[in-house]
């Protein structure tokens, strides 16, 4: 009886102590937490075209509303760099207004109409986004010029995308 009696007083100054130490005032302390950015990858190789290393943390850093502004001018040296015969591509863009759209590294979408890599008015599974890119930098105005260097020289994906959501292939 007395092990019983000396035991119920246990339990009750454990359950005293949770009690007390649950009170509203206890200052409950939330840890730090960090997040690192990464590439923003909206156009894929854009950015490792572009963007020379020096400024690789600083492009991946800024806000896509300030990098047209930001980096516009270095993506058309690039350009220029690496197609000194740029006049137009085959969207009619000139190379300030290539390197203005391909500088804001977001994927823009059509509201409107059909999504195209290909026109920049966003991307379907399909797209191929290197091929694209490299039209518009070294194919010229119909997209023919160059043709060693604007086309990656990968005819299509290796397995079919599905016709159900996720419509990815699978990986095997």
């Amino acid at each position: 009886m007395k092990k019983l009696f000396n035991t119920r007083y246990l339990l009750a100054a454990i359950i005293i102590i949770v009690a007390a130490s649950c009170s509203k005032s206890s200052p409950i302390s939330n840890p730090t937490v960090y997040y690192m950015g990464g590439d923003e990858v909206g156009r894929p190789g854009i950015a490792t075209v572009f963007v020379l290393t020096g400024d690789k943390d600083s492009f991946n850093a800024t806000i896509p509303s300030v990098m047209g502004a930001a980096y516009q001018a270095k993506f058309q040296s690039r350009l220029l760099g690496l197609n000194p015969g740029y006049t137009t591509d085959a969207l009619g863009l000139t190379a300030a207004q290539l390197t203005t759209v391909l500088a804001t590294d977001v994927l823009n979408l059509s509201a409107s109409g059909a999504t195209a890599y290909g026109s920049l008015t966003g991307r379907g599974l399909s797209d191929d986004v290197i091929h694209t890119s490299l039209t518009l930098i070294f194919g010229g105005t119909d997209g023919t010029a160059n043709p060693t260097l604007s086309d990656d020289h990968v005819p299509a994906n290796d397995k079919a995308f599905l016709t159900t959501f996720p419509y990815l292939a699978s990986p095997w």
